[in-house]
Formats: C-alpha cells, sequence, structure tokens
C-alpha cells in the first residue's frame, strides 16, 4: 500500500510504530549532517528527518536530490520531536526515513505553494491545480463540500426529492443570453444549455413529485464580475400545494440551520420588509442591514431656498456618517470624485458637518443657514459629530447611486463585519418592468412568476402597478436566493405572455410544452432558488466566488488553464452545419 496513515493523523501516541507515508514535498532544510523534509497532503504536513548517523549512506544522498512537489513514499519509525511545533496537529512527531521511494519528480513550480504565495491570480488560474494544493484554495472547496451535505441533509429531511433535469434544452427569450450548442442530428438547430431548470421543476410539480430540489449546474453568456460566472451552481427548489409563507418558513429554516451549524449565529426571525421600503430605504433591493445609514429623504427641507440643483431635482436625498464631522476637506473632495466616477454618474454631492461644538456648515452655505442644516440634521437623526451627504437629480439614478456610496463607505469604515450576519426578505416586487428602449414590458424575475391575487384585476388596466407573488431573499447585502410562487392556470399564463409582447405562434413555439402541461390538472405551486456560489463564499467570509469554485473562468469568461473557448476545426464545423467567418471584437 502507498500509505498506512494520512500526513495530519500521526501524533505522541503512534511514537514507536513503522508507518508508511506518501505525498508531496512541501520543503527541504539540509543542515549538512542532517535533513529534515516537510511531506504535504490533503490532510496536513509530516516532518521527516535524516541524519548522517542513524542513515544509511546511499539514502541520505537519494533525499537530498529532492525537489519542491516531488511526490515520494516513505517507510519509518515516529519519533518524539525535540523542537515541538504547536502550529500543527503533528507537531510533536517527526518520522526517522528508514525507506525512501520516488514516486513521481516534478518541475519547479511556477509559484510558491504556500498559504501565502507569490503567484498572481492569472498565473494561480492557469496553473489551478497547483493552486489547489495550498491550503486556502483546499479548504475552501472541502468547506463547498460541507454545506452542500448540509442543504441535501436538510431537504431530504423536509421530504424533498432530489431530481436531475436535461442541460441540453431549448433557448428562450426572456432572461440573459443563452449558451447554444449545435444539433449534428438536427442540421441548422440549437440546443440551449440551461439559465435554470425552471420549467422543467414546474413539470415535476405537474407530475405529483410536490417537493423537489436539486444542486444544479446553470449557464449564462453574460459579462462577468467577482461574484458571476459563465457556469455557476444554483441550490434549485420547488414545492406544490403551497402558499408564499410556506416556502418562506422552509428556506428560512434551511439559512437559519446553515447559519447556526457552520457560523454558530441564530436568529430568531428573519426580518420582512417590501421592495419599495428597501429602495426607500436603501437605494437598492439586496440591502445590507448589518450597519445603518438608511436614507433620508430632504424634498421638503431644501427646496425652499435659491439652489437650483435642488430645486429642480426629483428626489433629494442623503445618508448619516456617523461620527464622521472631523473629515478633512481632502477626504470629502475624494468621496466627491468617488461618486463622479462614471461607474457611478452623480454630478456632484453636497455635505453638511455637524460640528462637535453643535454649529453646522455645509457646501452649500450660500444658500442655507443655519436653520436650514437644522433641519437638514434633524431629517437624517443626525447628532453632533455626524457627517451628511445628500445626492440629488433623478430618483431612478439618485438611489442607486447614493446606495454604491453607502456600501462603500460600510467597507471603509469596516462597517461590513464579515462574521457578522444580517439576513432578511424582501417581497411584493413589482410584476414587471417597462424598457425603454424595446417599450415593452419586461418580466422582473421571470414570465411564469404569479401576480398577487389582489392586483390580478389590474393587469389589463395598469399592468406597471401589478406587484408580484416574488421573494428574494438577502444577506449582507447580496441576493442569495430568489423565487415566487408560479403561475399554474393557462389562461392567466396567456395573458402574461400577451403582455410581454408575445404572439399567440410565438409563446406556443416556445413555451407550448408547459401550457399543455397545464391542461392535465397543474397544483399550485411555488420555489426558491439559492446562489450556491455565491451563499458557500458569503459564510466563509468573502464575496468572490472564484476560489469556491474548483476550475474557475476569469474575468473575460475564458479558462486559462485549457485554453477555453477555442477554435475547433473546419471538418467539425462542417459536420455542424456551421460556416464560422471571422468577426472582429466590438471594443
Amino acid at each position: 500500500m502507498y500509505r498506512t496513515h494520512t500526513n495530519g493523523e500521526l501524533n505522541l501516541s503512534n511514537k514507536g510504530e513503522k508507518v508508511t507515508l506518501s505525498g508531496w514535498v512541501q520543503g527541504i532544510r539540509d543542515k549538512g549532517f542532517l535533513l529534515w523534509i516537510d511531506l504535504r497532503d490533503r490532510y496536513g504536513i509530516t516532518q521527516l528527518v535524516m541524519d548522517e548517523e542513524r542513515t544509511i549512506k546511499e539514502l541520505f544522498a537519494k533525499a537530498r536530490k529532492l525537489g519542491r512537489e516531488f511526490v515520494i513514499q516513505i517507510t519509518g519509525e515516529v519519533l518524539e520531536r525535540e523542537s515541538k511545533n504547536s502550529n500543527i496537529p503533528t507537531g510533536e512527531i517527526e518520522i526517522l526515513v528508514e525507506e525512501l521511494k520516488i514516486l513521481n519528480s516534478a518541475k519547479l513550480p511556477p509559484f510558491t505553494i504556500e498559504d501565502e504565495t507569490d503567484g498572481g491570480d492569472e498565473l494561480r488560474m492557469k496553473y489551478r491545480y497547483l493552486d489547489i494544493r495550498r491550503n486556502p484554495v483546499k479548504n475552501k472547496l472541502i468547506f463547498r463540500h460541507q454545506v452542500a451535505q448540509k442543504v441535501r441533509q436538510y431537504l431530504s429531511n423536509e421530504g424533498f426529492i432530489e431530481v436531475e433535469t436535461p442541460v441540453l434544452i431549448k433557448s428562450t427569450p426572456e432572461g440573459a443570453r443563452d449558451f447554444v450548442v449545435p444539433s449534428r442530428m438536427n442540421p441548422g438547430q440549437f440546443y440551449a444549455l440551461p439559465q435554470s431548470p425552471q420549467t422543467f421543476k414546474q413539470l415535476l410539480m405537474v407530475g405529483g413529485l410536490d417537493k423537489y430540489f436539486q444542486i444544479v449546474k446553470c449557464f449564462r453568456d453574460e459579462d462577468l464580475r467577482a461574484d458571476r460566472q459563465p457556469e455557476f451552481t444554483q441550490i434549485d427548489c420547488e414545492m406544490a400545494f403551497v402558499e408564499q409563507e410556506d416556502i418562506l418558513n422552509v428556506f428560512e429554516g434551511l439559512t437559519k440551520q446553515l447559519l447556526k451549524d457552520i457560523k454558530g449565529f441564530e436568529i430568531d426571525k428573519f426580518p420582512r420588509i417590501s421592495y419599495d421600503e428597501a429602495m426607500r430605504r436603501y437605494g437598492n433591493d439586496k440591502p445590507d442591514t448589518r450597519f445603518g445609514m438608511e436614507f433620508c429623504e430632504l424634498n421638503e427641507v431644501t427646496q425652499h431656498k435659491d439652489f437650483k440643483i435642488f430645486n429642480e431635482a426629483e428626489l433629494v436625498v442623503g445618508i448619516n456618517v456617523k461620527g464622521c464631522a472631523n473629515y478633512t476637506r481632502k477626504q470629502v473632495d475624494e468621496l466627491v470624485n468617488w461618486v463622479k466616477r462614471p461607474q457611478i454618474g452623480a454630478m456632484g454631492m453636497v455635505w453638511v458637518k455637524y460640528q462637535e461644538d453643535g454649529t453646522l456648515t455645509s457646501s452649500v452655505n450660500k444658500f442655507y443657514d443655519e436653520a436650514d442644516l437644522k433641519a437638514i440634521a434633524e431629517k437624517c437623526d443626525a447628532e453632533q459629530g455626524d457627517l451628511i451627504l445628500i445626492l440629488s437629480g433623478k430618483a431612478d439614478k439618485v438611489r442607486p447611486q447614493l446606495s454604491a456610496l453607502r456600501m462603500e463607505l460600510g467597507n471603509r469604515l469596516g462597517l461590513r463585519n464579515p462574521e457578522e450576519f444580517a439576513p432578511l426578505w424582501v417581497v411584493d416586487f413589482p410584476l414587471l418592468e417597462w424598457d425603454e428602449e424595446t417599450e415593452r414590458y419586461h418580466a422582473m424575475h421571470h414570465p411564469f412568476t404569479s401576480p398577487k391575487p389582489e392586483d390580478i384585476s389590474k393587469l389589463k388596466s395598469a399592468p406597471g402597478e401589478v406587484r408580484a407573488n416574488a421573494y428574494d431573499l438577502v444577506l449582507n447585502g447580496n441576493e442569495i436566493g430568489g423565487g415566487s410562487i408560479r403561475i399554474f392556470n393557462k389562461e392567466l399564463q396567456s395573458q402574461m405572455f400577451d403582455l410581454l409582447g408575445f404572439t399567440e405562434e410565438e409563446a406556443k413555439a416556445q413555451f407550448g410544452f408547459l401550457m399543455n402541461a397545464f391542461e392535465y390538472g397543474a397544483p399550485p405551486h411555488g420555489g426558491i432558488a439559492f446562489g450556491f456560489d455565491r451563499l458557500v463564499s458569503i459564510l466563509n467570509g468573502s464575496e468572490t466566488i472564484r476560489d469556491f469554485i474548483a476550475f474557475p473562468k476569469n474575468n473575460s469568461g475564458r479558462d486559462v488553464m485549457i485554453d477555453a473557448p477555442a477554435t475547433i476545426d473546419q471538418a467539425q464545423l462542417d459536420e455542424l452545419y456551421l460556416n464560422v467567418q471571422e468577426k472582429k471584437i466590438p471594443q
């Protein structure tokens, strides 16, 4: 056998035993007459020792030729170490090597295989198989596995059945862009990779499997960022004969269980706020409630003077940054420049300081006297020592701009503690969004989302006012899950397709299979999907999902390790009836 023990399990209780170990050479310390080797595997590190007195000459010489990351097998006796290392589980023992076999040699790695490495992101992604040997990456993948097991255990105990759904499906026009796959046996036709198993899980409800889940790979051809990959994993769930409250209770229970088991964090009940309230108080529909800085609307106390910018604004809104009235002019100017960056898009920013001595001053003293500034401070619940930052303009632009500033300040001031958790439900989303470019409504979630029963009558008269029977689960400023009660009635689904601009023929071509299923006794049903990569990263104290994925893509959607995507040869293209001409990528 290659090993009797792993490199993380031996201790003083094994003293005197003859053991066989295998692994990678982490490092070598050569003192001339004495040689130490750190042997590493997934489980830990064991120190090996050889010396001129106790080790035969040929073995000692062979060991000196080892390099970092050589794969070796050794046999030897467990000894008590003279100089113990309390930082590792095996730190009280070492192995006096009696036999050494080189299983495989290794080139010098392009970066150090250490917790603190000298390799940059792109280099480590190119050699990801080496990066996985490092504890920070290895432990994140183990953590991901542990979370997945707890999810499966909880849902199985709740009576859910795990069912696999197809990966080669039909392209649909809603949502992000599909990845498409040409069909050789059906020339000119294409499969799509699923953005989610949405219609299949609804069909499982029609099929009578009233509690379904799947930890499933999904695909979206969209622009990338730190928490987004072209292929990602969802915890996908659906239930039949339920209302919104049933789903919220089950999946609040799942999230509570994960927080308790993994982080030791307990919370009695998740708060709930409406979409409108979230936008009004925080400027976005996934607010981070670990800290304050809630929006204070200031139209009524700012639009009575000669300050044209505020007077012409649809919305004047601010945040109170506690204890920051001592910011220097340079610090405040830096924040002004930050919100004026193209990524944020604000034209400028007004500030008001409530000084420690009780006086108030601002960047608009020319227009507002002390009484006016006092009224602003009262609106924002400001106290002595606080700084108020104000933006103005069109409401739909100003709210996200101020929200971005709020989050930036939360980061700068250390208010977004990764070991603190603030979950909440956001409910009562709009059912539809109006798109100025296409001049039609789009589904805010997807076209199968049911309207609130009390709002169905508005579908014809005031579709923009209809609320969706939908809900998002937010954790620390990130949407970790979202779902809805589904439409299960063919007539209502047809009405929804009509509102979204589908002709009867288009709706039938795209979703006829689902509409037909509704005619065979579809039960009331609803569900939710968690972004598994994002959930795992947040539970581990990070907001970057890439390190929790074994083989991620870079920010351009490329796998730099295997060099994909890549061209295919002309014979394959001909077989798939594809005539690919080189096109310039738009800059």
